[in-house]
This record gives C-alpha cells, structure tokens and sequence, in this order.
C-alpha cells in the first residue's frame, strides 16, 4: 500500500503540473490543491509503511524516486512557465543524478538514504541528510515554494511572488546543502 501511494502521488503531481498550462483561475486553484495533497501523500507512504511494517528498501528506493520525480517535475515546469530562473532545476537535477548515483552504490553495500543502515557516519552528515528536522524542514521548504508559487500566479494573489521567490531560494539552497554530505562521505564506498 505504501509502495501505491508512493507512486500514484507521481501521477496526482502530473495533473497538477498540467493544470499549470490551462491559464484560468480555477485551473490554478485545482494545481494547488492537488499539489497539496500530492505533498501530503509524500509523508503518508511513510506514515502507511511504519504503520503495516511496509517499511522495505524497495519501498525507500520509490520513495526517493517519487520525490525526486516530483520536485524536479515542478522547478522544470515552473522555469518553463517563466516563474523561476533555469537555474533551480538545473541545481535540483544535478543534486539528484549526483547523490542518488552515490546513494545507488551505497545501496549495493547495504547502506540506505536514512535509518538505521544510513550511509551517513558522520554526525554532522547524519543531522544534514537524515535527522527528521532536515528532512521536514527542506519538505516543508519545497511544499512552500511550490504552493506559494503557485498562489502568486492566482488572480489577485500577485503579490505573493517576492516572497515565493524567497522561499524558492530557501528550498533550492537546502536540496544543496543536504546533498554535500552525501557526496562528502562517499570516499569509503570508492575505497576498496
């Protein structure tokens, strides 16, 4: 079950997203609650994992994948739309092939993103890349930019932009700074 939402959220973004390109208010308005609920559904896999002890690598495999689908999904389409500077999908998709081809050889070693077998030992890369505070504060960084994003763009809700694009940065300077842990401490998955 947790595996399904995982992966039926993809889908609830892709609507969203394409919501995005019908220029209307309502349209609008229908991107931004289904990205909300597809934000949500993000923590309910987890949730529904440790719940029914679904909690498996697999499942933490479509569980990255989804996220990094569906963040990279909304910074490409918002710099399609011209809200943001290319800039941000092209940091977001760098961060991702970097740490997840990382993250894919620690795999191999038995090691996994977060959890007990975290390929993270430092403390400072355990606190970065896998405490529960990092991990909901660069969510909730991303959620809040996508929606504010989305809001400023709403009819009557203009003026929301500057601050959306102060958020963006926030998001887009975390997804950074989560992944040079990662890439920090790889040296001993390269050392044999």
């Amino acid at each position: 079950m947790a595996n399904f939402i995982s992966i039926f959220r993809i889908f609830v973004a892709f609507f969203a997203i394409y919501l995005l390109f019908i220029p209307s208010t309502l349209a609008y308005i229908w991107a931004l609650i289904l990205s909300i609920i597809a934000f949500a559904m993000d923590g309910l896999d987890g949730y529904v994992a440790r719940k029914f002890n679904e909690a498996s690598k697999l499942g933490s495999v479509i569980d990255i994948m989804g996220d990094r689908i569906v963040e990279a999904s909304y910074w490409i389409i918002f710099a399609v739309l011209g809200w943001i500077s290319p800039i941000f999908p092209i940091i977001c998709i760098t961060r991702a092939f970097t740490t997840d081809s990382i993250r894919s050889v620690a795999l191999a070693e038995g090691y996994t993103a977060f959890g007990e077998k975290s390929m993270q030992s430092s403390k400072w890369g355990k606190f970065i890349c896998a405490s529960k505070f990092m991990r909901i504060t660069y969510a909730v960084a991303k959620v809040a930019a996508f929606v504010l994003l989305i809001l400023a763009h709403i009819e009557g809700f203009e003026f929301i932009n500057p601050y959306a694009m102060i958020v963006a940065w926030i998001a887009i300077i975390l997804c950074v700074v989560r992944g040079l842990p990662v890439v920090i401490e790889s040296k001993k998955l390269f050392e044999k």
